[in-house]
Protein backbone atom coordinates (compact mmCIF):
# COMPACT_ATOMS: atom_id res chain seq x y z
CA UNK A 1 0.00 0.00 0.00
CA UNK A 2 1.43 3.38 -0.93
CA UNK A 3 2.36 5.91 1.70
CA UNK A 4 0.08 8.96 1.58
CA UNK A 5 1.14 12.47 2.47
CA UNK A 6 -0.56 14.23 5.38
CA UNK A 7 -2.63 16.26 2.90
CA UNK A 8 -3.76 13.13 1.02
CA UNK A 9 -4.66 11.42 4.31
CA UNK A 10 -6.86 14.39 5.24
CA UNK A 11 -8.63 14.26 1.88
CA UNK A 12 -9.29 10.55 2.24
CA UNK A 13 -10.51 10.93 5.83
CA UNK A 14 -12.83 13.82 4.87
CA UNK A 15 -14.29 11.76 2.03
CA UNK A 16 -15.16 8.88 4.34
CA UNK A 17 -16.48 11.24 7.02
CA UNK A 18 -18.84 12.81 4.48
CA UNK A 19 -19.70 9.73 2.42
CA UNK A 20 -23.33 9.66 3.55
CA UNK A 21 -23.82 13.33 2.64
CA UNK A 22 -22.20 12.77 -0.75
CA UNK A 23 -24.47 9.77 -1.47
CA UNK A 24 -27.56 11.72 -0.42
CA UNK A 25 -26.68 14.66 -2.67
CA UNK A 26 -26.00 12.35 -5.62
CA UNK A 27 -29.30 10.53 -4.98
CA UNK A 28 -31.12 13.87 -5.13
CA UNK A 29 -29.43 14.66 -8.44
CA UNK A 30 -30.32 11.24 -9.86
CA UNK A 31 -34.00 11.69 -8.99
CA UNK A 32 -33.97 14.84 -11.12
CA UNK A 33 -32.30 12.90 -13.94
CA UNK A 34 -34.99 10.19 -13.68
CA UNK A 35 -37.70 12.77 -14.33
CA UNK A 36 -35.89 13.97 -17.45
CA UNK A 37 -34.73 10.69 -19.00
CA UNK A 38 -36.23 7.64 -20.65
CA UNK A 39 -35.10 4.38 -22.19
CA UNK A 40 -31.59 3.13 -21.50
CA UNK A 41 -30.50 6.33 -19.78
CA UNK A 42 -33.36 5.98 -17.32
CA UNK A 43 -32.33 2.39 -16.54
CA UNK A 44 -28.75 3.57 -16.01
CA UNK A 45 -29.92 6.26 -13.57
CA UNK A 46 -32.01 3.71 -11.65
CA UNK A 47 -28.97 1.44 -11.34
CA UNK A 48 -26.82 4.32 -10.10
CA UNK A 49 -29.53 5.43 -7.66
CA UNK A 50 -29.69 1.87 -6.34
CA UNK A 51 -26.01 2.00 -5.43
CA UNK A 52 -26.33 5.31 -3.61
CA UNK A 53 -29.43 4.20 -1.71
CA UNK A 54 -27.59 1.06 -0.58
CA UNK A 55 -24.81 3.29 0.77
CA UNK A 56 -27.51 5.14 2.71
CA UNK A 57 -28.62 1.82 4.32
CA UNK A 58 -31.92 1.52 2.48
CA UNK A 59 -33.20 -2.06 2.31
CA UNK A 60 -32.80 -3.87 -1.01
CA UNK A 61 -36.53 -4.76 -1.02
CA UNK A 62 -37.44 -1.07 -0.90
CA UNK A 63 -35.04 -0.27 -3.73
CA UNK A 64 -36.34 -3.17 -5.83
CA UNK A 65 -39.90 -1.89 -5.32
CA UNK A 66 -38.90 1.61 -6.49
CA UNK A 67 -37.21 0.22 -9.59
CA UNK A 68 -40.16 -2.05 -10.37
CA UNK A 69 -42.62 0.85 -10.08
CA UNK A 70 -40.36 3.02 -12.28
CA UNK A 71 -41.87 6.13 -10.68
CA UNK A 72 -39.43 8.99 -9.98
CA UNK A 73 -41.98 10.56 -7.64
CA UNK A 74 -41.69 7.61 -5.24
CA UNK A 75 -37.91 7.88 -5.34
CA UNK A 76 -38.17 11.62 -4.70
CA UNK A 77 -40.37 11.02 -1.64
CA UNK A 78 -37.90 8.49 -0.24
CA UNK A 79 -34.89 10.75 -0.81
CA UNK A 80 -36.76 13.68 0.74
CA UNK A 81 -37.58 11.58 3.81
CA UNK A 82 -33.93 10.52 4.14
CA UNK A 83 -32.85 14.14 3.77
CA UNK A 84 -35.16 15.26 6.60
CA UNK A 85 -33.89 12.47 8.86
CA UNK A 86 -30.27 13.37 8.13
CA UNK A 87 -30.77 17.10 8.57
Amino acid sequence: MPEYSKHQQNIIRNYYDNRETISLQRAQELVTELYLSDGKKRQKHWKSLEGHLLKLSIKQETIDHLIQQDDPQLAAQLVQRISKEAG
